[in-house]
């Protein structure tokens, strides 16, 4: 065996542990719309209390990022990894209590914990993947490690579906049982999460994963004030904001939406349109990859974020199955969105890059925002369909970001 392949072979067990991560957040992040679905029964919620779930969740990725940032560059990228999965475990795990005291603020502070634990896997995880291996490979060896990330939602949204919801209605539910359905699948998850933790300890890694690297930082103080100063790249923060908002709505309440607009539909079923959705999703990313090697990447993302505009605009007035098969089509739309809005405002931004994708991953409270706000809108107007006009609105900033960038030369 050469060296090449030795160097290959002592790589492969850190790589599978890292990809597995991709997968393992992807199922925290969707298991999160059916929980939306499952405590508004059970705490007899309105679709704005309903809606903090992923306040709450985001909110931990919003707090914890620059930290996550700054830990990872003082002890390195394994530690960062480590701690986000020691989080994400014990927030998990923190289900059981929570669901025996029936108790939604003691959900609500899991999930929390949980969203502190991923920003700690996703600041880590995706340039860890990108320096264990040859630098020439690295976009590849990312781009395959994100292929796992909706497979862990579609996963989550399974699991979801099969072990949480109910076709019951409230009334023919016992509390009691129904807070205890979170209570063993939260319970593999984190003993499941923490044991991985445990093979990534034993695990031989090599020096640029378990040693600080200064040269990693997120970026002096002087970089973000410049970054607040520019007009260019905060449109792109607003953007990524409304965009991550609007998916984060979109997704949160679509059960809920099928759930209205097609009366008597048990939550099980509905909760197949969001899996579907999921699935256009993943679809859309390939598709909208492919495209790309023949349309501008910021063309493509204006037709995009206009066709997902249109179809929230559809299920916000229209209804009926009308309006569940334009939401899942929505999906579709929405698959190219993030990364093109993030490749788009950091480019040209050379040292203060760092800088620049810190505040954008911070940008992602969005979905800590807009979710709670279409619950607003939904008790207020008495229905969740009106709602979708939300997202409609947040499709159409994306647009004006697309519109604006593209006057820039190719």
């Amino acid at each position: 065996m050469n060296r090449t392949e030795t160097t290959r072979a002592s790589l492969a067990v850190p790589i599978v542990l890292i990809v597995a991560l991709f997968f393992l957040w992807g199922v925290a992040n969707n298991l999160n719309d059916v929980l939306i679905s499952h405590f508004k029964g059970l705490f007899s919620l309105g679709d704005f209390g309903a809606g903090l779930v992923q306040s709450a969740f985001y909110l931990g990725y919003f707090c914890l990022a620059i930290p996550a940032a700054l830990f990872m560059r003082s002890y390195g990228y394994r530690a960062a990894v480590l701690l986000g999965l020691i989080l994400y475990g014990a927030g998990a795990l923190l289900f059981w209590p929570a669901a025996s005291a029936l108790s939604y603020p003691a959900f609500l502070a899991a999930l929390f914990i949980i969203a502190s634990g991923l920003a700690f896997l996703e600041t880590s995880a995706n340039p860890l993947i990108a320096r264990l291996g040859s630098p020439e490979t690295a976009s590849r060896r990312l781009n395959f490690a994100q292929a796992f990330n909706p497979l862990g939602s579609i996963t989550g949204v399974l699991v979801g579906r099969a072990f949480i919801l109910s076709d019951s209605t409230v009334e023919q539910l016992d509390r009691t049982q129904a807070a205890a359905a979170v209570q063993m699948p939260y319970l593999f998850i984190g003993i499941g999460v923490l044991v991985w933790a445990v093979l990534i300890r034993l695990a031989k890694f090599p020096p640029i994963a378990t040693q600080p690297d200064v040269e990693e930082g997120v970026g002096a103080a002087s970089d973000f004030a410049w970054l607040l100063r520019s007009p260019r790249f905060l449109m792109g923060v607003l953007a990524q904001f409304f965009y991550v908002g609007a998916q984060v709505g979109v997704w949160s309440f679509l059960i809920r939406y099928v759930e209205t607009v097609l009366p008597g539909t048990p939550a099980t079923t509905a909760a197949g349109y969001l899996t579907a959705s999921l699935i256009a999703f993943l679809v859309g990313r390939f598709v909208g990859v492919a495209l790309m090697g023949r349309v501008r990447p910021l063309l493509l993302l204006a037709i995009f974020a206009t066709a997902a505009a249109i179809l929230c605009a559809i299920a916000g007035v229209v209804g009926g199955m009308t309006g569940v098969l334009a939401l899942v089509g929505s999906s579709f739309f929405m698959s190219i969105l993030y990364p093109t809005i993030f490749a788009e405002a950091v480019d040209g931004l050379g040292p203060r890059t760092k800088a620049g994708s810190a505040l954008l991953v911070m940008a992602i409270v969005g979905g800590a925002v807009f979710p709670a706000v279409m619950g607003l809108v939904s008790d207020a107007g008495g229905s969740i369909v009106g709602a979708m006009l939300v997202p409609a609105a947040c499709f159409l900033v994306v647009l004006a970001f697309g519109l604006f960038h593209l006057r820039r030369p190719a």
